[in-house]
């Protein structure tokens, strides 16, 4: 089976790659944007199925078979609410929500190898898709926290924080001015509200910002000891199997 991932972040791709390989689908190809994805498709056979990420950094993934018509089945990678994906299941599109389990990857994938045969069940529609979406699709990462002090509000900037972290069940920003403050959310639901151009969940514990990164060191078990610029009221350690998704977005 020849299989392509379209993602426009790279440590997403690499991770949904390694994910692929587990169960034994080869990705024989990764592309990161609509122009790049245009020009491979001109130039190579087409996939018998494609891993496709809705927002790409130069535009929405539609706009690829704006130009190229389509002749693979497409699965469908994405952040968006659980309502609204399933707008994304006509003609037997199936999708897989951010961050990708690794059951709902499998489940996605037997449904692909069960319906190969038919052809015509794999045929996408992407007007009717695009239709179901009123406005762009135009990422919108959260700029602020609104935070409660004594009988005050508090608006907090995101790029105020150096780390995120939770303890006792609750979810802290710790910020540049040495303060921590408790948020009303948890950090699986940051995962998709936070930019990972600024931050990276580093283990289950904790996200960091990478412009208040001052030191990293090698720590056991192929581990890494992140140091921030002001927060050490804890060790911030990246967990094994975050460490080469954690080079790759430093880098």
């Amino acid at each position: 089976m020849n299989t392509i991932i379209i993602e426009d972040e790279k440590p997403a791709a690499r991770r949904l790659q390694r994910m692929l390989e587990g169960i034994n689908v080869e990705v024989s190809s990764m592309l990161y944007s609509v122009e790049e994805a245009v020009d491979w498709f001109q130039k190579n056979e087409h996939p018998d199925l494609i891993f496709l990420d809705i927002q790409l950094s130069d535009g929405l993934s539609f706009e690829i078979f704006d130009v190229i018509e389509v002749k693979s089945a497409i699965i469908f990678t994405t952040a968006y609410d659980e309502y609204a994906l399933q707008a994304f299941k006509l003609n037997s599109i199936d999708y897989l929500l951010k961050p990708i389990d690794d059951e709902d990857l499998s489940t996605a994938v037997n449904k692909f190898m069960e319906r190969q045969p038919d052809k015509k069940a794999l045929s996408l529609d992407f007007e009717d898709i695009k239709r179901l979406l009123v406005n762009p699709l135009e990422r919108e990462y959260k700029k602020r926290f609104t935070v409660k002090v004594g009988q005050y509000l508090k608006m907090i900037g995101v790029d105020e924080i150096e780390c995120i972290y939770s303890e006792n069940k609750g979810t802290y920003a710790y910020t540049s001015e040495g303060r921590n403050y408790l948020l009303d959310t948890t950090l699986d639901k940051l995962e998709d509200e936070l930019s990972p151009e600024n931050f990276f969940r580093v283990s289950r514990k904790f996200f960091v910002n990478i412009n208040y990164i001052k030191d990293m060191v090698s720590y056991t078990n192929s581990r890494l000891q992140i140091k921030m610029k002001k927060f050490n009221d804890q060790e911030i350690i990246v967990s094994r199997e975050r460490v080469r998704d954690f080079k790759d977005w430093i880098s």
